[in-house]
């Protein structure tokens, strides 16, 4: 069974007979890794020799492989002003007329400086019509048909990947404004996702024209934080969800099946992710109070799912603990009849050293049949 095999067998609850495997990476980890062992190779950027960590979807044996997908979402596409500037970090201003700081030499979450999408008067005059066309110069199509290829040519069971109207709003409005709308002006952030519904659908749609369909598809909505979700199931249910259960038939119209992926403590949406129709759930944050063993136990026959390992097990870099925590795991989601593909429960840190990440996965290679 090749590795797209088993993830539609997986995904399609069906012929199965091991555990999948997957998982993400801070984006500085394998660079770190090169010290310690991990492979590299050559690419030419800017006509010069470059030294890269190899692709750990390759590396690891990953049975999915992402290939794109991030087409330009803001409504200025291509905007970007460089607004203050350090040797360890950068204020840039997107197109969506946000003011993000970013670190230089490290990856994190960017601090909100400033928006200007304020009001839906604002959005309406300065940002809406920008939307309401497609584009075709947002889409990657040669860096996505690389990709493409590569993952076909290695078996594995491809997809494309972006966020979606939650993680949109948050980038345009900013937090507080988008909670403050949420509660008092419902009609704006209705007409906030219906537009780039339409939008997200449109370009999804001359991306897998142009470039090919994939095998399927990952959203990527962070709705929760460490206590629960950002906010209550009752205004997602109204405001968010239908637009999610909207692109999630989208795409199932044309056979392809849809991750989300949603950081924090997700618990109390787990009926509303069920409902929209989302086939698997990334990747159950331990640390943020999700029970990845009280989700299989009630939804095991309606969502797969995909991580969920305590990364603080393998930042302890004891064999011991690794190896317990692995088959504690693996053992717990066979048990209770889960679909599941083992990886963390949100992506490996530069705290993890190459020679544990390798030894996690030695143990689930004695332990992944069913």
């Amino acid at each position: 069974m090749t590795p797209r095999d088993l993830v539609c067998s997986l995904l399609g609850n069906s012929n199965f007979d091991r555990i999948g495997l997957f998982d993400f990476f801070w984006p500085e980890t394998p660079g770190l890794w090169i010290a310690q062992g991990y492979p590299t190779h050559v690419v030419i950027e800017q006509g010069r020799e470059v030294v890269k960590p190899a692709d750990p979807h390759l590396h690891f044996g990953f049975d999915m492989h992402p290939c794109g997908g991030w087409f330009d979402l803001e409504p200025i596409r291509g905007y970007a002003e460089i607004i203050e500037e350090t040797d360890e970090w950068y204020i840039k201003r997107t197109g969506a007329g946000a003011a993000f700081k970013f670190w230089k030499h490290k990856s994190g979450t960017p601090e909100h400086i400033d928006f200007r999408m304020t009001s839906r008067e604002v959005w309406e005059r300065d940002y809406r019509p920008y939307l309401l066309e497609l584009d075709p110069l947002r889409l990657k199509l040669a860096e996505d048909s690389a990709a493409l290829a590569v993952g076909r040519a290695n078996g594995k069971w491809t997809f494309y990947g972006h966020t979606f109207v939650w993680e949109t709003m948050r980038q345009c409005l900013g937090d507080v404004c988008m909670y403050e709308s949420l509660a008092l002006d419902p009609g704006w952030i209705h007409d906030f996702n219906r537009v780039y519904t339409d939008f997200f659908k449109a370009h999804f749609r001359a991306l897998i024209e142009q470039v090919g369909k994939p095998d399927g598809i990952w959203i990527y909505e962070d709705l929760g934080y460490r206590n629960g979700l950002f906010a209550s199931p009752r205004m997602l249910s109204e405001l968010v969800f239908p637009y999610f259960a909207e692109l999630v038939d989208f795409f199932h119209a044309d056979g392809l099946p849809v991750v989300l992926h949603s950081c924090g403590n997700i618990t109390a949406a787990l009926p509303l992710i069920v409902e929209a129709g989302f086939d698997a759930l990334n990747p159950m944050e331990v640390k943020a109070g999700c029970d990845l063993f009280a989700f299989a136990e009630k939804y095991a026959d309606q969502l797969a799912f995909v991580g969920g390992l305590d990364v603080r097990i393998l930042e302890t870099n004891d064999r011991a603990t690794i190896e317990r925590g692995v088959i504690t795991l693996l053992n717990g989601m066979k048990a209770r009849g889960a679909r599941y593909f083992f990886g963390t429960d949100h992506s490996v840190t530069p705290l993890v050293s190459y020679d544990s990440y390798r030894y996690a996965l030695d143990v689930y290679h004695q332990h992944m049949f069913y």
